[in-house]
């Protein structure tokens, strides 16, 4: 998770935030066994130990995302086509996703951007293509329906839940191609530049290569997408960094980076090597 100033650890209020108390949880048993309860009975039930059905972990501009939240986040996570098998998302992970979809979605409030709601169709399309495509879900065969029932049932889910999950992450991608797409313009040089000092290199010499002209559209949306993810990464530091967060859990608060210790300085100067450049073929 990012640390930012404006995300505060509240240990003056404990690690957790009971949302039932130990009237509720005793009340319980007295309101089931009605008026035939003897007062033994009831005096027993009183000093049961309270029902914890619940609790808060952090709280974002008024919005309170429970321990729950958590672990809804956490069994959802398999539907990712970037999910790694056998390693799941950590609580601080999780915690870090529904921190970030938060503020996303009091943007989406706030504009009152109702030309975002995903349509059905878009919902289902994204089903398929987790069904088809997730290595989670080919290997239990999700795309038969017994394969798809069984993969849910393995995971905690049901169909109802996957859908509004499918339908809420719908809806912020349509939100962020909204927001940040447009007025974008990639030149002509940028995509000459990207085919000759990226796409290039990545053909063995003398091997079939494809043109400019053909892989130009392909560029051109390259180009563009990282365009957008580098304007919405800006955007959504800037509201964690202006938003109230508040983690109320100690667990899950970030740590602090450790103090990196003081590197003597080097006998001459060497010049800098190159920065990385992510690469994938159009």
């Amino acid at each position: 998770m990012n640390q930012h100033a404006s995300i505060r650890v509240a240990f003056s209020r404990g690690a957790h935030v009971w949302l039932l108390t130990a009237l509720l949880a005793a009340a319980a048993p007295r309101c089931a066994q009605g008026a035939q309860g003897s007062p033994a009975q009831d005096q027993t039930a009183s000093s049961a130990s309270p029902l914890i059905l619940d609790r808060a972990v952090a709280v974002v501009n008024k919005h309170v995302i429970l321990a729950s939240d958590l672990d809804d986040e956490i069994r959802l996570s398999v539907l990712d086509p970037n999910t790694v098998p056998q390693i799941e998302l950590t609580r601080q992970q999780a915690l870090d996703q529904l921190i970030s979809r938060a503020l996303i979605e009091q943007q989406i409030r706030q504009q009152d951007m109702q030309a975002i709601e995903p349509s059905q169709e878009e919902v289902n399309a994204r089903l398929h293509q987790i069904r088809s495509v997730v290595p989670n879900c080919i290997r239990q065969n999700c795309a038969s329906d017994a394969g798809w029932k069984a993969f849910l049932a393995a995971h905690g889910l049901t169909e109802e839940r996957v859908e509004a999950y499918l339908r809420y992450r719908v809806e912020i991608l349509r939100f962020i191609e909204q927001r940040f797409r447009q007025g974008i313009q990639i030149s002509p040089q940028q995509v000459e530049t990207y085919y000759h000092n990226t796409l290039l290199p990545q053909y063995a010499p003398g091997g079939s290569v494809p043109t400019l002209d053909q892989v130009a559209p392909r560029i051109q949306e390259i180009l563009l997408q990282q365009e957008v993810n580098m304007l919405f990464d800006n955007w959504l530091t800037n509201l964690r960094q202006q938003g109230d967060v508040e983690v109320l859990d100690p667990e899950l608060a970030p740590q602090p980076a450790p103090a990196s210790a003081p590197q003597p300085a080097p006998a001459a100067a060497t010049p800098a090597s190159p920065g990385s450049t992510e690469r994938g073929k159009p």
